[in-house]
């Protein structure tokens, strides 16, 4: 079950990482430049701040399977 779990918090991290460049790319491709600023820098705000929270979540993720494994190794 914690194995499930992990493979479910990995694959939320890569989906937070497409999508903070899925709107740094919105950005990209805005036609009014007032707008397109303002676009580019929540786009790379998205894409920066995905990427730490999805390296915080895998950290957090490792920190509990090891937890729970060592949980385990006393319970023999």
């Amino acid at each position: 079950m914690v194995g499930l779990m992990q493979i479910m918090i990995y694959l939320l991290c890569i989906y937070l990482i497409y999508k903070g460049i899925e709107i740094f790319q919105i950005g990209l491709v805005s036609d009014n430049q007032k707008t397109k600023n303002a676009a580019m820098v929540i786009g790379i705000l998205a894409a920066v701040g995905s990427v730490f929270i999805a390296v915080i979540a895998f950290f957090m993720t490792e920190s509990m399977v090891g937890q729970v494994g060592k949980s385990f190794q006393n319970l023999r």
